[in-house]
């Protein structure tokens, strides 16, 4: 689980303006940051279906917000897959 400490670095990394909390970017940090977790949790639990399908659900959710992104400002786009280290 992402602490909200955690969570105010990686929203202050890639928003907008000071009051952008939700936008689709910051969005796509947080889920990236919850990936990681996800990821480095079943390197240990390799039987934990449920967070297997966790996983899978949020790989989709930024998938879609990734491509939401995408579509409005295609500068945008490269900028955050750049600073989240996310492939294309």
């Amino acid at each position: 689980m992402i602490t909200s400490e955690q969570k105010a670095a990686v929203i202050k990394g890639v928003q907008a303006n000071s009051k952008d909390t939700g936008g689709s970017s910051v969005q796509v940090a947080i889920l990236s940051e919850r990936i990681k977790q996800l990821t480095e949790h079943l390197k240990n639990n390799q039987h934990d279906f449920m967070a297997r399908r966790g996983l899978l659900q949020l790989v989709g959710k930024r998938r879609r917000l990734l491509r939401y992104i995408a579509d409005r400002n295609s500068q945008q786009y490269l900028e955050l897959i750049q600073k989240l280290g996310i492939r294309h």
